[in-house]
This record gives C-alpha cells, structure tokens and sequence, in this order.
C-alpha cells in the first residue's frame, strides 16, 4: 500500500493524517475532530461510516436511508467507494469486524 497515492496527495495533506495518526485514545479523537470540524463535517463522517457498516450487512438503501437519514445519493456514493474505490472503508471495516 505505499504506492498508494490519493487524489489529494500534498505536504499539507500528509501533515493532517500525520496528526489523524497520533491520535492514541478514543477521548484525543473526539477532542481533535471536535476542534478540527464542524458539527455537520463531523455528522457527515459518522453518517456515511454508518451508511459503509450497514452496506456491508447487506441492508437495503432503504433501511439505511430510514436508519442514518442518509440520501439515497450519499449511500450510492459510498457503496461505489466500498466496490470501486481506494479500499479505505474495506480497510476500516475489516479490521472493526469483531465490533460490527
């Protein structure tokens, strides 16, 4: 995966995941994203890791339109990015699988 290069590759970039890294406890990563975002940046994250989890639990658009209020256009967007994308949420996923 170190070849990986992301469509917003930059310095400034690698600065803010440098940071997203050293990040050690679940209270540092509500303290840093609460500074770092706005209410609905942050709301639009939870939201489409939701939409992501329950795509992989095979729930209809539907039921996560229903459950998380998310569009029908932002569950395509991400179910594109979970079939076709740069493997980002399958990684997350995968390695949260004991708490989904």
């Amino acid at each position: 995966m170190g070849d990986y290069k992301s469509k917003v590759d930059s310095e400034e970039m690698d600065f803010l995941y440098e940071a997203i890294l050293t990040l050690k406890t679940k209270e540092e990563c509500y303290r840093f994203f609460d500074d770092i975002c706005t209410i609905n940046e942050i709301k639009a994250l939870e939201q489409r890791m939701q939409v992501a989890k329950m795509l992989k639990e095979k729930k209809t658009y539907q039921d996560i339109s229903n459950a998380t209020g998310a569009s029908t256009a932002t569950i395509s967007r991400v179910n594109r990015c979970l079939n076709y994308g740069s493997d980002g949420y399958n990684i997350v996923l995968e390695r949260l699988q004991d708490k989904l």
